[in-house]
């Protein structure tokens, strides 16, 4: 499921989400976080489509894939974090550029999981770095489904340095 609709209001709504969503967790210690485990990847620019992924969980129940095309400049150094709740329902994958904001012009993007459904996906234009802050992108350049945070084609700006998302286990049928 995606966030609340005040996700989609394009004022702050997404920043009081996260940190509500952060304090609900930290609140239920049944619920603490894992220590995350931590990638480094390049992004490629050259407009040929480019994935990353990586597993997580008990027998990597868990997986985050980033699938993107970007144009300009030379690779860049990216991570991909992944955390699971201490009862292995939740999980988290953060995609970022640590340095802040990307210089590449991305033409698509799509951060997909599998084995679970979001319940929080945000991208962003430019990562936290320093003093400076996260800058979320405009409502209507990103879509979040059950399983993908993407980019809406002819509204997406080629602007993005973060993604973030929280995940909960898909459930099973009997």
């Amino acid at each position: 499921m995606a966030a609340p609709s005040s996700r989609r209001d394009g004022g702050d709504g997404a920043s009081l989400w996260a940190t509500l969503l952060l304090v609900v967790v930290a609140l239920r210690p049944a619920e603490a976080v894992s220590e995350p485990t931590t990638v480094a990847f390049d992004v490629r620019p050259g407009g040929v489509v480019h994935t990353f992924s990586q597993n997580v969980g008990p027998g990597d129940k868990y997986t985050c894939v980033f699938t993107y095309a970007s144009q300009g400049g030379t690779n860049e150094k990216w991570q991909m974090s992944l955390g699971t709740s201490e009862d292995h329902q939740h999980f988290t994958c953060t995609i970022w550029r640590p340095q802040g904001k990307s210089y590449l012009y991305f033409t698509q993007f799509k951060a997909e999981v599998r084995g679970a459904e979001i319940e929080y996906g945000m991208a962003y234009s430019k990562a936290a770095f320093e003093r400076e802050s996260d800058v979320p992108l405009k409502n209507e350049e990103f879509e979040v489904t059950k399983t993908a945070v993407s980019h809406r084609p002819g509204l997406f700006k080629a602007e993005l340095s973060k993604l973030v998302i929280v995940a909960k286990a898909s459930r099973s049928e009997l």
